[in-house]
């Protein structure tokens, strides 16, 4: 979808990641992130809404690959990674895995609904223009009939990222907006 970065522009240089783990040692010295640390980061808080809190939730439990409770330095660096230089494929693949949050390999209308709200709700919170005209109930209805090719009321990973990347409305209702606050931002403008 229009990216057209070369090689040189994906490549992480031993400086940046070096001034990478500076960060993440001063934020975390224990060498892990915690879930607590990981919403201070993505600015959620005592005045989060629980739709906020529970996506942050998904996305930690995305990046926690060894499913040890807490991000490492190496799970750190793949997820910025991927949220920052990742090609548009890897990141469909990983907002699927955040949606599926029973981890059976195909999203619901229950897990799509869910996550359908939260983001409408974050987008009505920034302020941004969103289907506000249509309920999660008819987003995830046409989200569904546009998706689900095989009309078996459950999208798999490959029908989410084909319809996604064919279709520019889907792809807007299921964009995850990722965007870290605080020490990250602060020090990440290097």
């Amino acid at each position: 979808m229009g990216q057209s970065q070369s090689d040189d522009d994906n490549e992480v240089t031993l400086t940046q990641i070096q001034e990478l783990y500076r960060k993440f040692a001063s934020e975390c010295p224990s060498g892990n992130l915690h879930l607590h640390e990981f919403k201070r980061i993505f600015g959620i808080g005592s005045g989060s809404s629980p739709e906020e809190s529970a996506y942050i939730d998904n996305i930690f439990r995305t990046f926690d690959t060894n499913e040890d409770e807490t991000i490492d330095f190496m799970e750190f660096v793949a997820a910025v990674h991927l949220v920052f230089r990742g090609k548009l494929e890897d990141k469909l693949r990983w907002s699927f895995k955040v949606y599926d949050s029973d981890g059976n390999g195909r999203l619901d209308k229950r897990e799509v609904k869910h996550i359908v709200k939260i983001i409408s709700k974050i987008k009505r919170h920034d302020n941004q223009s969103g289907s506000e005209a249509m309920s999660p109930d008819q987003i995830c209805a046409r989200i569904f009939e546009i998706v689900d090719k095989n009309k078996d009321g459950t999208i798999s990973l490959e029908e989410f990222v084909e319809g996604a990347q064919q279709d520019p409305w889907v792809m807007e209702q299921l964009k995850l907006n990722v965007r870290p606050s605080g020490w990250f931002n602060e020090r990440n403008k290097t």
